[in-house]
């Protein structure tokens, strides 16, 4: 048995009295097509927004915010979220509105249609006020928040290079679960985020360099969620093309997954455009486009998604004196996310920053196809020519709801001197509605090519 969320209609008319959520996902309501749940365009709901709210979902939490409408969302009778009259859905998504926690038998309304919220716990496996940290042995029960699982609590995951030293360190005691990387020793750090960081490892015996990767759940890391992440890395590790960087070994052990990866000597997209100014030449942010599209295409062709691309993790090493570019973190972040590992990302500090993320990734959150991975190397690219990001994200104004309602900006509104035929296959790719000319990695190769030479 696993946790459920359910949302039931207990006022209204819609084609479904029931929405149940086992899994990781999240849900935009409102009036909109691309809504789900989605309300009637109606005298009862006239006065929903098209997209409302938003629902971020982890079984067993969720979250409700409202997306600055202008006659708010209702939890059990208080209204949250309501802009001022006078001003327009972007000012109101400007406004920071308060996030709610939502629990079993909460009510949410919108227009005429309330749902009532139920929450459906597992049978725990053990007593979860005895649970304790996997590094530092404190207990934990209270950040486990009813799930089951080894845990890593939120004091140590603020040090992830304390946990990478600490596997480095088991595994040369003979740790089986970390064979993988005995006789590692770990050199200096290559780079951090939300979930872990990166170091770079040399091994003692061979020489050989790799990165290592540590990832820390942000909750309670059960069987099952640890089984079905790696089934996914697994698919990752069967990518061998010029331009991946390839996934070496992959495992779990004190609450912490760990990962060693082709080490890159180059850095990372996003350091050479910071070395560069903030932008490449014409030649060189192309060719370096087309190098992940070769890459992207390998993998789509083995049903295998990135989804979460952007110029940190484009990989760059060296071959005959010229960058190469090579795609890292193939998956992770999707399958980390998807196997409910990172808690809830959509809200709140965790949010994160979607530069580089399509509309229909927000949309449809689980069932993306190869095309979000076209959109964000686009996206990519728009970025290395012009030192900015395709849509305008002011400051303070909810990113999820600007992916929603902003469209790309024009690339030569940013750079006059961006070459019109580039500028023409770089905001067509950026298109959205309808959707772009270019849904596979190997159509957009191909634009680029011949708009290049």
């Amino acid at each position: 048995m696993t946790a459920t969320v359910t949302l039931r209609l207990v006022k209204g008319r819609l084609d479904r009295t029931e929405y149940v959520f086992d899994e990781r996902t999240t849900c935009v309501l409102g009036r909109a097509d691309d809504c789900a749940p989605r309300l009637p365009s109606d005298d009862h709901h006239r006065t929903v927004s098209r997209h409302h709210c938003l629902l971020d979902i982890n079984p067993p939490d969720i979250r409700i915010r409202d997306f600055g409408s202008l006659n708010g969302t209702f939890v059990n009778g208080e209204k949250i979220g309501q802009r001022e009259a006078h001003q327009t859905p972007a000012e109101g998504a400007a406004t920071s509105f308060p996030e709610h926690d939502l629990t079993d038998g909460d009510e949410i309304r919108l227009g005429e249609t309330v749902f009532r919220v139920a929450i459906r716990l597992p049978t725990a496996q053990r007593t979860l006020s005895l649970a304790r940290c996997a590094k530092c042995d404190r207990e934990v029960g209270s950040e486990l928040g009813g799930r089951s699982g080894e845990y890593v609590c939120a004091s140590c995951q603020a040090e992830p290079g304390a946990m990478a030293e600490l596997l480095v360190g088991l595994a040369r005691s003979g740790n089986p679960d970390l064979a993988a990387i005995a006789g590692y020793t770990l050199l200096r750090e290559l780079g951090r985020g939300g979930m872990g960081m990166v170091h770079l490892a040399r091994h003692e015996h061979t020489g050989q360099e790799v990165a290592l990767k540590v990832m820390l759940p942000r909750v309670a890391a059960s069987p099952t969620a640890r089984a079905r992440f790696l089934r996914e890395v697994e698919l990752t590790r069967a990518l061998r093309h010029p331009n991946i960087a390839a996934l070496y070994d992959a495992g779990f052990a004190n609450g912490t997954f760990y990962f060693t990866t082709e080490y890159c000597a180059g850095g990372s997209l996003d350091k050479l455009l910071a070395r560069r100014g903030g932008r490449l030449e014409t030649a060189d942010a192309v060719r370096l486009a087309c190098q992940v599209l070769d890459g992207l295409a390998h993998a789509h062709s083995r049903n295998v998604v990135h989804r979460d691309l952007s110029p940190h993790n484009i990989l760059l090493d060296t071959t005959g004196g010229s960058l190469v570019a090579k795609v890292g973190d193939f998956g992770l972040a999707k399958a980390f996310d998807q196997a409910g590992l990172s808690g809830l990302t959509r809200t709140g500090a965790t949010a994160g920053k979607p530069w580089y993320m399509p509309r229909q990734q927000v949309i449809n959150f689980r069932d993306v196809t190869p095309a979000v991975d076209v959109w964000a190397l686009a996206a990519c690219l728009y970025h290395a020519l012009t030192g900015e990001h395709p849509r305008n994200f002011p400051r303070g104004k909810d990113p999820w709801q600007v992916i929603l309602q902003a469209e790309p900006v024009p690339i030569r509104r940013r750079r006059p001197d961006v070459p019109a035929p580039l500028a023409e296959v770089v905001d067509e790719a950026l298109r959205e509605k309808p959707k772009s000319a270019f849904q596979t990695a190997d159509e957009l190769r191909r634009a680029l090519l011949a708009c290049s030479r």
